[in-house]
């Protein structure tokens, strides 16, 4: 939510790559980026917890870094050469959704973490938190951007994979485990963003439920929809 209100700062501080790129198809982005980000959770899902493992670490948040910038870019283009269309917003969310659910089971599927029943857990946290932000705007036309952002949870998981990269240099160990059902999950950077990612995904998904039940109950007041018993009875 914090990196959310950033966007049109980022918009203006792009601009001149923007204009750079002014020739290019916003698609071509949004495609682009789906390969590097699938590469970027590869990376993190196979290293190893060693120092070749850490450089693999950097190679993968360096890759996610830049697919995450190449998403933030395709939209700015779009709106600056007038090619805004509701498919490249279509196909926008769906990869957003996939690299989503790429980088939270790569994280926790990790030799970090090794847990992918709750990786699967977690990107169905954050699967929910990002529908009600896209079925708010598909049905009341407003977007819902209020708890845990993809911005957020991104910048989390790159965070905590230089972090850890960090620790096996510096043969920093796991600090315990955490309790209850997690008891299984050493305690370090890359299962804390996991977690983190799990229960903002969670949570956001309530505030954004109980947010849209107030502004689309507002818009049935304010403008009901037809009624088919109604339309009936007048015939």
């Amino acid at each position: 939510m914090a990196l959310e209100k950033l966007r049109s700062s980022w918009e203006r501080m792009v601009d001149p790559v923007v204009d750079s790129i002014s020739t290019w198809k916003p698609s071509t982005l949004t495609w682009i980026a789906l390969p590097i980000g699938v590469l970027g959770g590869l990376s993190v899902l196979m290293a190893p917890n060693n120092t070749y493992g850490a450089s693999m670490l950097f190679g993968g948040a360096l890759l996610i870094g830049f697919a995450m910038v190449l998403d933030a870019l395709d939209g700015p283009l779009a709106r600056r050469t007038g090619q805004v269309t509701r498919w490249g917003d279509y196909l926008d969310h769906t990869f957003d959704r996939l690299l989503d659910i790429i980088w939270t089971v790569c994280l926790a599927g990790s030799v970090f973490v090794g847990d992918f029943t709750f990786g699967l857990l977690a990107a169905l946290f954050t699967l929910l938190g990002s529908y009600m932000g896209t079925q708010a705007q598909a049905v009341a036309g407003t977007r819902n951007y209020r708890g845990f952002s993809r911005a957020d949870r991104t910048i989390l998981a790159l965070v905590a994979l230089v972090m850890m990269g960090v620790f096996i240099h510096l043969e920093i160990g796991d600090f315990g485990t955490f309790p209850g059902a997690l008891d299984h999950i050493g305690i370090n950077p890359v299962s804390i963003a996991v977690v983190i990612s799990a229960f903002g995904g969670l949570w956001t998904f309530l505030i954004r439920f109980v947010q849209a039940k107030h502004e689309i109950s507002q818009i049935d007041r304010d403008d009901p929809l037809p009624q088919p018993n109604q339309s009936n009875e007048s015939e």
